[in-house]
């Protein structure tokens, strides 16, 4: 495993400044380059862990906070141990977050980031992979169609919200990506129902793009955070050893 460093950083974009983390080989050696990003609960401790564990891995790792229009990270007032059902009032912070990324802005936003990426001297050069969760997995999609000579691989778990009939939905990107793509669904996601993971399956596969789609049997919406009531550790694990496989074959 390599020796980690991370640290606090600021990306400049079209609208502002987003506040970021990146972990990165504590050497300075030049590493392949990732972009996470984070769930609907913001950039906190828990990301930056992930963060760090991808990056002891042989990666360099941005996460940005794709709330910053919403303010600095953190964005929100949460606890240490997230439970929705305890504290339902939560989603009247989070959802006009929500809400202000719409997809211009989430697309404009991927590509300050990606070069930031390309721009940072501990990032490999080359294209880099991108990997996110619960919302995130949306921007994954958004960023691999709309740079698809920047991003080799893509990945998103417990995604929502991926296949709609919106004109904006996400799996519209599909005929623009040339990454290998894999995606870990929860399993029974409210947010992700049948229709639309048969309906993201099939344009994948129509628009010729490699790639895996799973359900996480027993695994609930959120199941990779730790600090959360939805924490799956098994599928956790079993995310990891997937994202890492696709990983590994990239770079």
């Amino acid at each position: 495993m390599t020796s980690v460093q991370g640290t606090s950083v600021d990306i400049t974009t079209e609208d502002g400044v987003a506040d970021a983390y990146v972990a990165h080989a504590a050497d300075g050696s030049p590493q392949p380059g990732v972009l996470m990003y984070m769930d609907a609960f913001g950039l906190r401790p828990h990301l930056q862990s992930m963060a760090d564990r991808l990056a002891e891995a042989g990666y360099t790792v941005l996460v940005p906070n794709v709330f910053y229009r919403s303010g600095r990270s953190p964005v929100f007032d949460l606890p240490e141990f997230i439970d929705p059902s305890t504290r339902p009032q939560m989603w009247e912070q989070i959802m006009p977050a929500m809400h202000a990324l719409t997809s211009e802005r989430a697309k404009r936003d991927a590509g300050a980031y990606l070069q930031w990426l390309a721009d940072f001297p501990l990032v490999a050069d080359g294209p880099v992979a991108v990997t996110g969760y619960c919302m995130g997995a949306r921007l994954v999609l958004y960023t691999a169609g709309t740079y698809p000579d920047r991003v080799a691989a893509a990945a998103g778990f417990h995604g929502g919200r991926l296949a709609t009939d919106a004109p904006d939905s996400p799996h519209l990107a599909a005929e623009h990506i040339t990454a290998e793509v894999y995606f870990g669904h929860a399993d029974q996601d409210q947010s992700l129902p049948l229709e639309q993971q048969q309906l993201l399956e099939e344009t994948l596969t129509a628009a010729g793009v490699r790639h895996r789609c799973e359900v996480y049997a027993g695994a609930p919406h959120g199941y990779t955070q730790a600090d959360t009531a939805s924490y799956n550790k098994e599928a956790a694990e079993r995310h990891w050893a997937a994202l890492l496989d696709l990983l590994n074959r990239t770079f």
